[in-house]
């Protein structure tokens, strides 16, 4: 059983993952610190970054699919307010699943402990915003 899911709302919170990327890594922002901790050259002039925004629209997505539908859960097995369900639901799974993951994957590789405070804490604004947006936006039938 697939749990209710507003698909407008998940288009919508894949679309603000590609909103918060833009200003989290954009130079003024965190762009030039990121860069620089991470070993990626922005001025390449051969890089396209065409695939890796493909990727980053389908795997956002994802995420946003997946929130939607374990926030429907949560709220279903929880009751109360579905924004509270969505919220909750966004910051357990960031922390079990995105930053620990990352953290874990980070030591072994040797990346700095900035870095992977810099890349957590977007996925951490990242996973707020859409579940912000799942949150006021729920399935029909479901509040």
């Amino acid at each position: 059983m697939v749990p209710e899911i507003n698909y407008w709302a998940v288009l919508l919170a894949t679309a603000s993952s590609m909103a918060v990327g833009a200003i989290w890594y954009a130079r003024g922002v965190f762009g030039t610190r990121w860069a620089k901790l991470a070993n990626v050259d922005m001025d390449r002039p051969d890089a396209s970054a065409v695939m890796p925004l493909v990727v980053t629209v389908l795997v956002s997505f994802v995420t946003a699919w997946v929130l939607a539908g374990a926030s429907t859960i949560a709220w279903h097995f929880y009751e109360g307010g579905y924004l509270v369900a969505a919220l909750l639901t966004a910051v357990i799974l960031w922390a079990g699943f995105t930053a620990a993951r990352f953290i874990t994957h980070d030591a072994f590789e040797g990346r700095p402990s900035s870095l992977t405070v810099l890349n957590i804490a977007h996925e951490l604004v990242t996973v707020v915003v859409m579940a912000v947006i799942i949150g006021v936006w729920p399935p029909e039938g479901t509040v």
